[in-house]
């Protein structure tokens, strides 16, 4: 919501907003530009008729004060995702949806875009270098790169927000049930995908990863007229922690790594041809990538250790993570440690999606705070429960952050890859006292 405030001061609106908190960096950036509130909180006093519109972002509920006097001055209310759609109307729009990779995908064809000079107004889920906001709009720009979420829109619109954009030209990376919260059965999830696909504006294109069985169903299954364009991994080798992909020109180093990396690699090359970029400058344009922020994120190396973060979390991204890195490190030890953290792994019910996921780390590691399964008003969640799930051996399980960190932090970590997942922080962990380890 800030990257979208700043994107329409750029823009030229007046744009005001309200929280009843604000995190840096967000906070900062904010107060440089003159947009942060002079006082947290909800002030129904704001909401005016002057006001052209309000935008309504996920975090207020349905209850909110400034909201209800919207509500009651019939001012115009957008959720986030229809506020795009009614920046980007008139453009074509590129929307890059899946349970995983979408964030990596988008990125992949900025950065492929901005590399080559072309211009576009964009959405995407990380910040980017070379890039100052994570939303950027414009009145002349013909496209627009959305990252296109399944979850909800807005406490008011329960759609999921990739519905909201009619695109012209889509990507899906695959199907792996997420967010039970709001879609209790995969039957109920997967059908997301199937609206989705039928809400692409007629003539336009879906592009897609056919190796996922599901996906490559719900595409082949739709009555909608597009066209349909399938693709895979394409073929790769890794040598000495490098991995080459396969070109006309032959092996090119690349700086990613991993299957469901280069499958992403693989998406966003048609994406980008679609867009008018052609095969050899895309890859001229890739060969320089070096991921999203937060995505396999490399804290720090030397000769024979190496250490990463990465946001994973749901059950296709542990095991695609964990995978990659053991294959780009074959001849060293790889600890992988993952944080269940988010409302879908913690729930008891969800865990066993989790089995085998962890297979292939030489050491694993699952850290959780029984104070977030209560902050999210779910059953409790034993520590039996998550072995069981699991069901990797030697699996050493965390509650306290203290002892999970003296635990990490005592390592030996001398010809070993050691692997973070979450998208949290592991209780307060001191991300660059780990990276000293590892320097």
């Amino acid at each position: 919501m800030h990257n979208l405030a700043l994107a329409l001061k750029y823009k030229g609106y007046e744009v005001t907003g309200s929280d009843d908190v604000i995190y840096e960096p967000s906070k900062s950036r904010l107060e440089q530009e003159g947009l942060l509130p002079q006082a947290f909180g909800w002030y129904p006093q704001k909401i005016t008729r002057d006001l052209d519109a309000v935008i309504l972002g996920m975090h207020a509920k349905a209850d909110n004060p400034e909201l209800v006097m919207a509500q009651e001055l019939n001012v115009r209310i957008y959720s986030y995702p229809e506020f795009l759609y009614e920046q980007s109307k008139e453009k074509t729009r590129v929307v890059i949806g899946g349970s995983h990779g979408k964030t990596t995908i988008t990125s992949m064809v900025l950065h492929v875009l901005n590399y080559h000079d072309i211009a576009v107004d964009y959405m995407v889920g990380a910040q980017l270098d070379g890039f100052d906001r994570m939303v950027h709009l414009t009145e002349h720009n013909d496209f627009i790169v959305l990252e296109g979420d399944e979850y909800l829109s807005s406490p008011i619109d329960r759609r999921p927000k990739f519905h909201l954009y009619q695109p012209n030209i889509a990507l899906l990376s695959g199907i792996a049930w997420d967010h039970i919260n709001v879609f209790p059965t995969y039957g109920n999830y997967e059908s997301q995908f199937r609206i989705f696909v039928d809400s692409i504006v007629k003539g336009g294109s879906i592009t897609f990863n056919a190796e996922d069985a599901a996906l490559k169903h719900v595409v082949e299954n739709s009555e909608n007229t597009i066209r349909r364009f399938p693709y895979g991994t394409p073929s790769y080798e890794v040598h000495d922690g490098t991995t080459y992909l396969d070109t006309p020109e032959g092996p090119m180093p690349i700086g990613v790594f991993g299957a469901h990396n280069l499958s992403n690699l693989e998406g966003s090359k048609w994406i980008c041809q679609q867009m008018g970029v052609d095969e050899a400058d895309f890859y001229e344009a890739i060969a320089t990538f070096t991921g999203a922020s937060k995505r396999m994120e490399k804290i720090a190396e030397n000769n024979n250790r190496v250490a990463f973060k990465d946001f994973a979390h749901s059950p296709s991204k542990v095991q695609a993570t964990t995978t990659a890195v053991k294959e780009q490190y074959p001849d060293r030890k790889l600890i992988a440690v993952l944080e269940l953290h988010t409302y879908c792994s913690l729930y008891a019910e969800f865990l066993k999606e989790y089995q085998g996921t962890l297979d292939n780390a030489d050491k694993a590691i699952v850290f959780y705070s029984p104070d977030a399964v209560a902050i999210k008003k779910l059953e409790k969640v034993t520590e039996d429960q998550i072995a069981k799930a699991f069901n990797k051996k030697g699996l050493k399980i965390y509650t306290d952050p203290k002892g999970f960190q003296d635990y990490l932090l005592h390592q030996d970590f001398h010809e070993s890859a050691l692997l973070l997942m979450s998208s949290g922080n592991y209780g307060g962990l001191d991300f660059d006292q780990v990276g000293k380890l590892f320097s």
